[in-house]
C-alpha cells in the first residue's frame, strides 16, 4: 500500500477525519462475533459526501484499497479489514430532512437506526425496519446489506424502503438522487445497485428513507404450536382472519431455554412448555382493535387444533417482554457456545420440510449436533445454527461442521432458496456463492469492472476479486 497516497489522504482532510491509533482503530478491526480479526493502516472519519468524494479519488489513483464500515455489526465478515484502510461512515450522522406529506425521511449513511426510528416517530410517523442490532446499526450499512429484520412480512426488505440515494463511486464521482420519488422511469434505477452490493460497488453516504403511517394498536402474543408445519399454517390463519399481521417469528423449545437460562429477567412465557412457539404481531390503524383481532384469531385457532396455548400481552412492558426474548435467543446462542450459522431462505410453503430433512440431515452427520433453529416464518427465513449439546464450543468445533453446512446448503438449493436470507455474503459465503451461482457471479464482476476497475471496493467480499 502507498504510503505516499495515505499521506495524501491525511494532508487532504481535516485532522478529526482520520486517526492511526491503535486503540481508536482496534472496535473496527475486528467483527460483532469475533470470527474474524483484521488490521488497518488507517482509520478514515469523514464527515461530509465531498470529503467521502476526495478520499476515493485519492485511494483510486494510489490504487489504496478500502473498507467501508458503519456499526460494524455485520455476521459474514464483509466490514473487517485485512491491511485495507476502513472508512467509517460513524461521523456523517445527521438527519436532514423529514417530509410528512411525501412520507419520507432523508438521513447520513452513519445515522443508527434507532435515531431514524425515533425521528419518526417524533412526527407522527414509522419507519419499520426493526432487528437486533438497531441501536448500532447505521443506515449505510443496512442499505449496502439489504437488512431485513422482523417486519418484512408487512414492510419488506431494506430494497423495499429506499426511495433515493446517494453513493460516491470509486474514482470519487457523487451520484446523488434523494428525491424521494415514488415514480421514476427515466432508466435504470441505479441505487439497486448500491443496496446489497456490500460496499463492491461504492460508498453510500446518504438515503431518502420511505415513511409509514403509525399504527394506532399493537398485539403480540406468543402461541405454542405443535410444529413448523403447524406454524405455517397458522400463519395462513392469522393473513386470512386478521390481515393485519407484522410479524410472525417461530421459536423452538431450545432457543426459549437458553434464552431464559442466559438472559437476566428472562422467563418462559407458557407454563405448557411446548416443542415449538410463534411469536405473532399484529398491528391497525384502529385504536384497540389489533387487541380484539388478536383475541378472535387465537380463539379460532383453538378450535381448529392450530394452537394449543397462548399468552397475549396486556401491556407495552409485556409486549417488549416477548419481543426481548425472541430478539435474545442469538445473544443466549453465543453463550452456550459457538455454533455453525446458517443464514438461509425458502419459500415459507417448503419451510416445514427443508427444517425437517436438514435437522435429519445434521443430526445424522454429526450425533453432538444441537439444532437451533429459529427465525422469520412469515418471508421464509430461517436461522438454521448447529451447534454443540454441550456448552462451550469454540472453533474447532464450527470447523468440523464444514460438511453440515455443504449439506444444509445442498438442500436450500433443493427447496428453491438462498444460501444468504439477510445476513450478505461477506467472505463468509463467498466461495458458496461463486460455485453455487457462477452466471449471477459473472454478471456482478462484469458490473465491479465497469464501476470499480481498480478493484479498490471491498475487493475480499462477496466476489472475491483480489
Amino acid at each position: 500500500m502507498s504510503t505516499n497516497t495515505l499521506s495524501q489522504i491525511k494532508a487532504a482532510l481535516d485532522p478529526k477525519a482520520w486517526s492511526e491509533d491503535p486503540d481508536e482503530l482496534a472496535p473496527h478491526v475486528r467483527d460483532w462475533r469475533g470470527r474474524y480479526q483484521g488490521a488497518s493502516p488507517l482509520l478514515l472519519k469523514p464527515s461530509t459526501t465531498d470529503e467521502v468524494s476526495r478520499i476515493l479519488s485519492l485511494c483510486n489513483a494510489g490504487g489504496v484499497t478500502v473498507i467501508p464500515q458503519s456499526g460494524n455489526t455485520g455476521l459474514v465478515g464483509g466490514s473487517t479489514p485485512q491491511g485495507e484502510v476502513v472508512l467509517s461512515l460513524k461521523r456523517m450522522n445527521q438527519i436532514r430532512t423529514i417530509d410528512t406529506d411525501n412520507d419520507s425521511l432523508t438521513c447520513e449513511a452513519g445515522a443508527i437506526l434507532e435515531s431514524v426510528q425515533d425521528a419518526a416517530k417524533a412526527r407522527g410517523k414509522l419507519f419499520p425496519l426493526s432487528l437486533g442490532a438497531q441501536g448500532s446499526a447505521m443506515i449505510g450499512g443496512l442499505i449496502s446489506t439489504n437488512a431485513g429484520g422482523v417486519h418484512v412480512l408487512r414492510y419488506g426488505m431494506m430494497r423495499e424502503l429506499v426511495l433515493g440515494l446517494e453513493a460516491v463511486l470509486p474514482d470519487g464521482r457523487v451520484l446523488s438522487d434523494l428525491s424521494g420519488l415514488r415514480k421514476d422511469n427515466t432508466g435504470y434505477d441505479l441505487k439497486q445497485l448500491f443496496i446489497g452490493a456490500e460496499g463492491t460497488l461504492g460508498v453510500v453516504t446518504a438515503a431518502t428513507l420511505k415513511l409509514f403511517a403509525r399504527p394506532a394498536s399493537t398485539a403480540v402474543a406468543i402461541a405454542a404450536v405443535e410444529s413448523p408445519a403447524q406454524a405455517v399454517e397458522l400463519l395462513g390463519h392469522m393473513k386470512e382472519t386478521t390481515g393485519s399481521v407484522a410479524a410472525f417469528e417461530l421459536m423452538p423449545k431450545i432457543g426459549l431455554d437458553l434464552a431464559v437460562h442466559h438472559l437476566p429477567g428472562a422467563r418462559h412465557p407458557l407454563d405448557s412448555d411446548p416443542a415449538w412457539t410463534v411469536l405473532i404481531e399484529l398491528v391497525s390503524p384502529e385504536t384497540d382493535r389489533a387487541q380484539s383481532l388478536m383475541e378472535s384469531a387465537l380463539e379460532t385457532a383453538f378450535e381448529k387444533g392450530l394452537v394449543s396455548d397462548a399468552a397475549l400481552a396486556q401491556t407495552e412492558a409485556q409486549m417488549a417482554e416477548f419481543w426481548a426474548l425472541r430478539e435474545g435467543i442469538p445473544e443466549a446462542e453465543k453463550a452456550h457456545g459457538k455454533a455453525a450459522k446458517h443464514d438461509v431462505s425458502v419459500p415459507v410453503s417448503r419451510m416445514p420440510a427443508f427444517m425437517e430433512e436438514a435437522t435429519a440431515k445434521a443430526e445424522a452427520m454429526l450425533p453432538e449436533a444441537l439444532i437451533i433453529a429459529f427465525g422469520h416464518v412469515g418471508d421464509g427465513n430461517v436461522h438454521f445454527n448447529v451447534a454443540r449439546k454441550t456448552p462451550g464450543s469454540g472453533d474447532d468445533f464450527v470447523a468440523s461442521c464444514a460438511p453440515v453446512t455443504e449439506a444444509i446448503y445442498d438442500l436450500v438449493d433443493k427447496h428453491g432458496g438462498s444460501i444468504s436470507a439477510e445476513h450478505g455474503v461477506g467472505v463468509l459465503k463467498r466461495e458458496e456463492l461463486a460455485r453455487r451461482k457462477p452466471v449471477e457471479v459473472a454478471v456482478m464482476r462484469a458490473i465491479k469492472q465497469t464501476l470499480d476497475p481498480n478493484a479498490i471496493m471491498n475487493p475480499r467480499i462477496m466476489l472475491g476479486i483480489d
